[in-house]
C-alpha cells in the first residue's frame, strides 16, 4: 500500500509539473555572432515585427535577397525589421566566410538590414534561436531549404512561418506583416 501511495505521489507531482509549462520566452533572449563581427544581441529589436530568413548566396532563391531589401525599406519606419541568418544547411550553398558574404550581399542586392554570421538552421545542431522557432511553430516549421521565414510579433513571439517558395512581394507575406506592425 505503501508503495501505492509513493507511486500516486510521484505521478501528481510529475503531472503538475508537465502542466506548469515554463515560459518560452522571447526574441530578445537570443544573441547571434554578427556578420560584422561582435554580437548581435536581439533584444535590440523589442518592440519590433521582425522576419527571420536563412539565406543562402549560390541558392536558386538567393535573388529573394531583393524583395528582403524591399521590404526593410519599405517597413523599417514602421518598427519592422528583416534579419537574414545565412546557413550553409542546405545543397552547401552559403560556402563562404562571413566578410565573403558580407561583399557578396552587398555588391549584388545592396543590402543593408542586419545579419548574423553563418549559423546551422536545422536539426539537433540548430542554433538555439531555431531550436526555438521550432518548438514555438511546431516541429513543421523547420527550415527544409533556404530562405525559410518567420514573422515575429512586436511581443517577441513567433507568429508564423513561410517556405522558400514564399516570395518576399507576395501578398500573403505582406498581409502578414502588416498585421503585425505596430505603427
Amino acid at each position: 500500500m505503501q508503495k501505492f501511495f509513493v507511486l500516486a505521489s510521484l505521478i501528481f507531482s510529475l503531472t503538475n509539473i508537465a502542466s506548469a509549462a515554463p515560459d518560452s520566452g522571447t526574441l530578445e533572449q537570443f544573441s547571434l555572432p554578427s556578420i560584422d563581427g561582435g554580437t548581435l544581441d536581439l533584444a535590440q529589436f523589442k518592440g519590433k515585427t521582425v522576419l527571420i530568413v536563412n539565406t543562402a548566396s549560390q541558392c536558386g532563391f538567393t535573388p529573394q535577397y531583393d524583395g528582403l531589401q524591399s521590404l526593410w525599406e519599405e517597413y523599417q519606419g514602421r518598427g519592422f525589421v528583416v534579419l537574414g541568418i545565412p546557413s550553409n544547411d542546405f545543397g552547401t550553398q552559403e560556402p563562404g566566410s562571413k566578410d565573403e558574404i558580407k561583399e557578396f550581399c552587398s555588391v549584388n542586392f545592396d543590402i543593408d538590414f542586419p545579419m548574423s554570421d553563418k549559423l546551422v538552421v536545422k536539426g539537433d545542431g540548430a542554433h538555439p534561436l531555431y531550436q526555438w522557432l521550432r518548438a514555438e511553430l511546431g516541429k513543421g516549421s523547420q527550415p527544409k531549404w533556404n530562405f525559410y521565414k518567420y514573422l515575429i510579433n512586436a511581443e517577441g513571439k513567433p507568429v508564423t512561418y513561410f517556405s522558400s517558395m514564399t516570395k518576399p512581394n507576395s501578398s500573403r507575406l505582406r498581409k502578414a506583416i502588416e498585421a503585425n506592425l505596430v505603427n
